[in-house]
């Protein structure tokens, strides 16, 4: 088991940097509309030839109400009928990428993100799903992870129902805070019984596996409150708990206007949030698996990170990184082999292309023999804390000390704080610095010394 992870406050105000959370490597920031369809193309042709195992992204933009703080791709209406149109293009989208794919492919993973994809109706729902099921080698045997995010709102009995009934065994929900204040303040007012019933539902028809979302960071949160509200949580008994920080950035995201500065909590309470998050979490038997992710000890996650399987990509902490992830829809992000690409994120400009018949490939890129090593090195650091400087070796052929010389006193220094252990074969991020490992990883970043700082969040 890995060592609980130490708090400190004096290492994480050097720190507290912003910077990516490493979803991928390089980040979506890199990505140029140099790359498009034919790249996405090649990589799909070699993806069947492989016979790679498949996981596969379906992105539903539309919600019925805003959410002040929501950073996500969105369509904001109460017209249901703006669904159609989305969904007839969608349904294009999975015929021609599919058409480029071996049939015994298999779905091992599926997610369905938004927006709030319980938005569609029972019928939509049902007839994306057997287009996908049509087209791509979905599992029927339960399986597969397949999970879905949910509004509480947005969701009932009959829907969880339906969810199940279609295949799905994830379910991911949306909480962020209890508190009526907050809620109003963020214009999310979603109450702990709306929630508790989805969780129920969701336990009856055997779901695998219950995430929640909690935010720390909002408006009208204090470290009192929101320790109400991480005790509520922890009552519900998750199975995983996304725990995030918000990051306030109206000068990108046009819904955080609506926030008033002034309610934002001070850094310091929101490290306080942090801080008595994590011992509430851990007193209840949850594990930090790294990144703003908890698991209880029994959760995938947590055994895939002690028998080192653990993976990151554009879906966050997985078991399936082993796949090539596609992605459906308007603003989705596909990962095979080498090659990262991104549909449109203008919704009209996504459901023109395939009108048309294309694709909504808009931007990309694809990984040379330095990415693909340093996205090696980021990998085992944001999801083992620990690195051998021999694998790396032996699977690129490169003297490590070697090739990553000019980091070296960068990497000292943080071994000096206490952040990292430095030896002569391996590196390890000590409990103190676990919370900060993202702060770790950006040493191996080649391309964040050119990138402005302003388009990341802060590590904590």
């Amino acid at each position: 088991m890995l060592d609980a992870i130490r708090w400190d406050t004096d290492l994480i105000r050097r720190y507290d940097l912003a910077g990516p959370r490493y979803t991928s490597y390089p980040t979506a920031v890199q990505f140029d509309s140099q790359v498009g369809t034919f790249d996405l193309f090649h990589a799909l042709r070699d993806s069947r030839k492989a016979l790679r195992p498949l996981s596969l992204y379906v992105h539903v933009p539309f919600c019925a109400n805003i959410c002040y703080y929501c950073a996500c791709n969105k369509v904001i209406t109460k017209d249901r009928g703006r669904a159609l149109p989305y969904l007839q293009r969608l349904e294009q989208e999975i015929q021609l990428i599919a058409c480029h794919l071996d049939p015994t492919q298999k779905v091992e993973q599926l997610h369905f993100g938004g927006g709030t994809p319980t938005f569609l109706s029972h019928d939509e729902l049902r007839q994306l799903m057997a287009q996908l099921r049509k087209h791509f080698n979905l599992l029927n045997n339960d399986s597969g992870d397949y999970g879905i995010e949910i509004d509480p709102r947005e969701a009932d009995w009959s829907t969880m129902g339906l969810l199940r009934e279609l295949g799905f065994n994830r379910v991911s929900i949306g909480l962020q805070d209890l508190d009526p204040a907050v809620q109003r303040a963020v214009n999310r007012l979603q109450s702990l019984e709306e929630t508790r019933a989805v969780i129920d539902a969701a336990r009856t028809l055997q779901f695998r596996s219950i995430n929640i979302d909690l935010i720390y960071g909002l408006p009208k949160q204090t470290p009192e409150n929101f320790a109400r509200t991480v005790d509520e949580v922890i009552s519900l008994q998750p199975d995983r708990l996304s725990v995030f920080n918000y990051a306030h950035l109206p000068e990108r995201f046009m819904p955080q206007r609506r926030i008033n500065g002034n309610d934002l909590p001070a850094p310091a309470q929101k490290l306080e949030m942090l801080q008595r998050t994590i011992e509430q979490l851990t007193t209840a038997g949850y594990r930090y698996i790294g990144m703003d992710h908890f698991a209880l000890p029994d959760d995938e996650l947590a055994i895939a990170q002690e028998e080192s399987t653990l993976q990151r990509n554009f879906q966050g902490y997985t078991t399936h990184g082993h796949c090539d992830l596609i992605g459906l829809g308007v603003s989705a992000i596909s990962q095979i082999g080498d090659l990262c690409c991104q549909n449109s994120s203008d919704l009209t400009q996504y459901q023109n292309a395939l009108a048309s018949a294309q694709l909504a490939t808009s931007r990309g890129l694809v990984c040379n023999a330095d990415d693909r090593l340093r996205r090696a090195v980021i990998q085992q650091l944001i999801c083992h804390f620990s690195l051998e400087f021999t694998e790396i070796e032996q699977a690129f052929n490169i003297d490590f000390r070697g090739y990553f010389g000019e980091l070296w006193p960068q990497l000292q220094d943080m071994a000096e704080d206490g952040l990292i252990k430095l030896d002569n074969d391996r590196i390890t991020v000590l409990p103190a610095g676990r919370l900060l490992v993202r702060s770790v990883c950006m040493v191996f970043d080649a391309y964040l010394e050119h990138t402005n700082r302003q388009r990341f969040s802060r590590v904590i």
